[in-house]
């Protein structure tokens, strides 16, 4: 599987790019004497709440560039889950941050992406795409501005009740 991904990636100069983008956001460095491997996102996300705001809009780029390699909207909805399940979760302190070194949201989303291309179906319709993109785009961002106040909110009450 991994070679197949490689030579698909190999054979579209777009994808190239996309796999490079994801890979500086998910696993561009390694913790020394560790296999485990982190990027921008990760260490983006350690500002609070506004560093995972920049790794979505960043994602939100990236989905961008996936709508114009033909991505269709189921496609982009699974994609989405992934930026939903990574936002989530790196709202709450340092355990976001330890979820993001794992998780790689671009990294998967990427994958999926080519594993589409090598099904070789029609592509959907572009603008109809995009208008999905930016819907789910805009709902995450909102609900992330939510979420991200509300831990906040409590976590300001539960430190000024002591």
């Amino acid at each position: 599987m991994e070679a197949e991904i490689k030579s698909e990636v190999q054979s579209r100069p777009e994808l190239e790019r996309l796999a490079a983008l994801a890979s500086l956001m998910d696993n561009r460095f390694r913790i020394p004497g560790t296999n485990i491997r982190f990027g921008l996102d990760a260490i983006i996300g350690l500002v609070p709440y506004v560093g995972d705001i920049v790794g979505l809009l960043v994602s939100g780029f990236l989905m961008l560039l996936m709508v114009r390699q033909g991505a269709g909207p189921l496609l982009l909805i699974r994609m989405m889950g992934n930026y939903l399940i990574d936002a989530s979760v790196g709202t709450i302190p340092f355990l976001g941050d330890i979820f993001d070194i794992g998780f790689k949201a671009n990294r998967r989303n990427v994958d999926m992406l080519i594993q589409y291309y090598e099904k070789e179906e029609e592509p959907p319709n572009a603008i109809f795409s995009l208008l999905v993109l930016v819907f789910l785009f805009l709902l995450l961002l909102v609900g992330i501005l939510v979420l991200g106040w509300w831990v906040m909110k409590m976590f300001f009450g539960w430190v000024m009740s002591f």
